[in-house]
């Protein structure tokens, strides 16, 4: 079977660096696995994207060495089971507030006696390889996020459950939890408290931290910290901020007022 590259790194004590897809086609995700980060996540929670759109940026993505990883919308074990059977390498799984809803992600991902997920393989084969279901229980990685008030309350029983390979953590629904506003590279004081208390709590279970960030000054902040997977740059902010950047070097000419939402979006 083809190696989890974020495995290994995590395995040999190195941060991942990874990419967020939230456009729905295959070119875009393609562009961005030729970046050079180590994983990219085709977010069908948040993006525009679903089943129909994924599994050809799965093929995408294919075409490099690039970890694919999906956000599922919810934790759903058809779901889950389905993203795997298409060929991601790991699922990061939403909204998980305490142990029996982390069990429950994790279930799905593995095969029995290790969990409930039902043998199906189809795509992953031809990307994987014909022992797939062989090694994919250490090969497939269970990414939990943590973002809710009582997952806050929770997180070490959930950190603590055996599958669980990640913690990630969404600084904007992190704020929402703590009763503050949505922003991503977030210092206030207690935003940082609780991201460290993550952190500290992973770091106690074996588990590696993740976290969404909107700057490699977060990216290096979080990497420096000790956190094992950070999310640098999605495709929609990477496109619209380099264009944004090189139109204001212009002289002799003003960009029209952008219309819609400030580029950091929600995660």
């Amino acid at each position: 079977m083809r190696r989890n590259r974020i495995k290994q790194l995590w395995r040999e004590g190195k941060p991942a660096v990874g990419g967020w897809l939230s456009i729905p086609h295959c070119f875009a995700a393609e562009v961005m696995a030729h970046t050079g980060l180590d994983w990219l996540c085709i977010d069908m929670q948040h993006g525009c994207i679903d089943y129909s759109d994924a599994v050809p940026m799965l093929t995408a993505i294919s075409t490099t060495d690039v970890t694919p990883l999906v956000r599922v919308p919810w934790n759903e074990p058809s779901m889950i089971m389905k993203v795997l059977d298409a060929g991601a390498y790991g699922v990061i799984v939403p909204m998980v507030s305490n142990r029996a809803e982390a069990e429950r992600a994790v279930a799905a991902c593995r095969y029995p006696p290790h969990g409930m997920r039902s043998n199906g393989p189809n795509r992953v084969l031809y990307y994987a390889g014909a022992d797939y279901q062989k090694h994919a229980d250490e090969e497939v990685a269970c990414v939990v996020m943590i973002e809710t008030p009582e997952g806050i309350e929770k997180m070490d029983e959930i950190i603590s459950t055996p599958g669980v390979d990640a913690a990630y953590i969404g600084p904007t629904d992190l704020a929402l939890a703590l009763g503050l506003p949505p922003v991503m590279d977030n210092d206030e004081p207690r935003h940082i408290a609780t991201v460290d208390a993550i952190l500290a709590s992973c770091k106690r279970h074996g588990v590696v931290a993740g976290i969404h960030t909107n700057s490699s000054k977060f990216s290096q902040r979080y990497i420096d910290q000790g956190f094992g997977m950070v999310m640098l740059a999605p495709d929609r902010v990477a496109m619209s901020n380099y264009v944004k950047a090189e139109a204001a070097r212009l002289t002799g000419w003003s960009p029209m007022k952008p219309v819609g939402a400030p580029s950091g979006g929600g995660y």
